[in-house]
């Protein structure tokens, strides 16, 4: 026998006469009837000090254009497949390079879905999301949530995520802080997150 199995075997007769773990309860909720899922997710991402403006899904392209330009966002990257109404004039993701996208404003997408119990938007390279790197390099991130894609709850989320996709799930702009807490933002990601709820 080696130190190894001698180590397990004591770990082994140590548990015999240990009570069994008790069974986890998994009745929690897993959705929040009653609840107005738009308005809760709108104050939770407000939380965040992203900002958050509801707007009639027909009027998306003044919507985005008008966020871009109060943040002076001229240079705009987008992905493939993001209708061309929404962003005229955007440089469209081909993929551009690492330091190409470093050039870039801003980034305009989509996303899975947003939760609203915690203000999490969850991109996962879908439709209207392109690829991770696009909405981590540039400064700035206007993400168009439509109403309908709006949960309740993460075990909501996680149920209806395909967890084979790249999910990348992003409270508020990307923030930190240093040992004194003195908060920092913009360290991993975008420092400036706009969030368009299309109703």
């Amino acid at each position: 026998m080696n130190a190894r199995d001698d180590i397990l075997a004591r770990v082994r007769a140590a548990l015999l006469d240990a009570p069994q773990a008790a069974e986890i309860s998994r009745d929690y909720e897993l959705s929040l009837p009653g609840v107005d899922l738009v308005e809760l997710f709108a104050e939770r991402v407000d939380d965040y000090r992203a900002k958050v403006v509801r707007v009639p899904a027909e009027t998306l392209p003044a919507a985005i254009a008008a966020e871009l330009a109060a943040a002076g966002v001229r240079r705009v990257v987008t992905p493939l497949d993001l209708p061309q109404g929404w962003v005229p004039g955007a440089i469209v993701d081909s993929p551009l390079t690492v330091p190409e996208l470093d050039t870039m404003d801003g980034v305009v997408t989509g996303c899975a879905l947003g939760i609203a119990e915690t203000g999490t938007i969850v991109l996962d390279a879908g439709t209207h999301q392109g690829r991770r790197a696009i909405t981590l390099v540039p400064d700035f991130h206007l993400c168009v949530v439509r109403a309908g894609q709006i949960v309740g709850t993460v075990p909501e989320a996680i149920a209806r995520l395909d967890q084979n996709r790249p999910l990348t799930w992003i409270s508020g702009p990307s923030a930190t802080s240093d040992i004194e807490l003195n908060r920092v933002e913009g360290v991993h990601g975008p420092r400036t997150l706009v969030v368009l709820i299309a109703e």
